[in-house]
């Protein structure tokens, strides 16, 4: 699991509250965060991998490359996955050589491998989960700015700036300031571990506070763009609209499930550190709470990388093409790309939105609307029983050399339920 206790436990003279839980059943509690953290790595890898008969495998068309925020998602899984390794291998140690673990704690020691272990393995979890924290922040700033068509590719150099410099600087900042003036030697008392929790949980609390708004406007925007195209607000339009409301929901709820028990836990070893002594009966239930968000925090925190596979993209299945295909690139998410231009179809200029359709729908809705296959929706056979139906926003401002579809893919997925 990811929290900065881990980098507590380095400091020889480490206080009461960390002791207390760190100590408690570690055997258990490694074996428990091994076996979450093995099955998340595992199936979001899986989850990863091409497949022969789903959405991604779109024949002998070759594809674009994917879209900012289609690549912002397919980061978001890779931290994860190397948060998740970090986890195993710090459990893995702590399991099977115990004299390396119990050299921490002995200040007189000369031996800095157990401190290099445990100092390196805490910052390669923090550091990769944080840098997910902010990917996922500039997912939904992404996501945002493309239905404003103010963002495209170029952004994902900034993107890569910010959360890499930012979740390298905060965590080398706030362990620096943890270990003065050295690890053997940390000073005592809770004011100097302070700046390490802030710069820890500072990313958490953004995504927490920031993206359900950020979403919120996006989901806003999209209405809005869809009842401007024809000046009437569908049926289609309308489902388009709810899947999208319900694909952003699960990702807050992902992330809500697996971190907020560490704010909670973090509170109440916090309100302990301010005990004059944590084990007085009256403090039992705090006790037993806190224990208790513990053994939560190693079976969800490592999860996270599987579940937010399934809110990004839903359940892809077992079937896994690992056959090599000369010109075409493989796209992690296939509705965040177009089909290839052919003979018939003609790329519009502007940004565009994907969502799933069968053909007889699209072309019923199409005739409906008095629409003809010049206008701007076309519909894009791919040699499957569905097809991509792109709506076109036109855009004056910029021209956009991929497309868009995180903001489709739901409803992709809600009709292959």
């Amino acid at each position: 699991m990811a929290s900065p206790r881990l980098e507590t436990f380095c400091c020889p003279n480490r206080d009461a509250s960390t002791e207390f839980v760190i100590n408690f059943q570690p055997l258990f509690f490694s074996g428990i965060c091994i076996g979450s953290a093995g099955v998340s790595l595992v199936f979001s890898i899986l989850q990863m991998l091409p497949k022969r008969r789903s959405y991604r495998r779109l024949g002998q068309y070759p594809l674009p490359k994917p879209a900012s925020s289609s690549r912002i998602l397919f980061i978001i899984s890779v931290c994860d996955i190397l948060g998740c390794a970090g986890i195993i291998v710090r459990s893995s140690i702590w399991l099977g050589l115990p004299d390396l673990i119990s050299g921490i704690s002995d200040a007189s020691s000369t031996d800095v491998w157990p401190e290099v272990f445990c100092v390196g393995s805490a910052m390669w979890i923090q550091l990769f989960f944080s840098a997910s924290f902010w990917w996922t922040f500039c997912y939904a700033v992404d996501v945002y700015l493309v239905v404003k068509r103010s963002a495209g590719l170029s952004t994902i150099v900034l993107y890569h700036m910010i959360t890499w410099g930012l979740a390298v600087l905060l965590c080398v900042e706030g362990v620096a300031m943890l270990y003065y003036p050295s690890i053997s030697s940390c000073e005592n008392g809770l004011q100097h571990a302070v700046p390490h929790y802030i710069t820890t949980y500072a990313p958490l609390l953004l995504v927490i506070i920031v993206n359900p708004i950020l979403f919120a406007r996006t989901v806003s925007a999209v209405t809005s763009l869809l009842k401007g195209r024809q000046g009437i607000y569908t049926e289609n339009e309308r489902r388009l609209g709810t899947e999208i409301k319900i694909r952003f929901f699960k990702i807050m709820l992902v992330f809500m499930i697996c971190w907020l028990p560490n704010i909670i836990n973090e509170s109440l070893l916090f309100y302990l550190e301010m005990q004059a002594d944590i084990k007085a009966g009256h403090l039992k239930n705090v006790r037993n709470a806190t224990l208790i968000t513990w053994f939560i925090m190693g079976i969800l925190n490592p999860m996270q990388g599987f579940l937010n596979t399934l809110a990004f993209h839903g359940w892809t299945g077992f079937d896994v093409d690992l056959s090599f295909r000369p010109q075409r690139e493989l796209a992690w998410d296939s509705a965040s790309t177009s089909a290839a231009a052919t003979g018939s179809y003609n790329p519009v200029v502007g940004s565009t939105l994907h969502f799933q359709s069968h053909v007889q729908e699209a072309k019923k809705n199409m005739a409906a609307n008095g629409q003809q296959p010049s206008d701007a929706i076309s519909v894009l056979s791919e040699g499957s029983e569905s097809s991509t139906i792109e709506i076109h926003i036109s855009s004056e401002l910029r021209d956009y050399e991929d497309v868009d579809a995180d903001v489709g893919e739901s409803w992709e997925n809600s009709t292959q339920q």
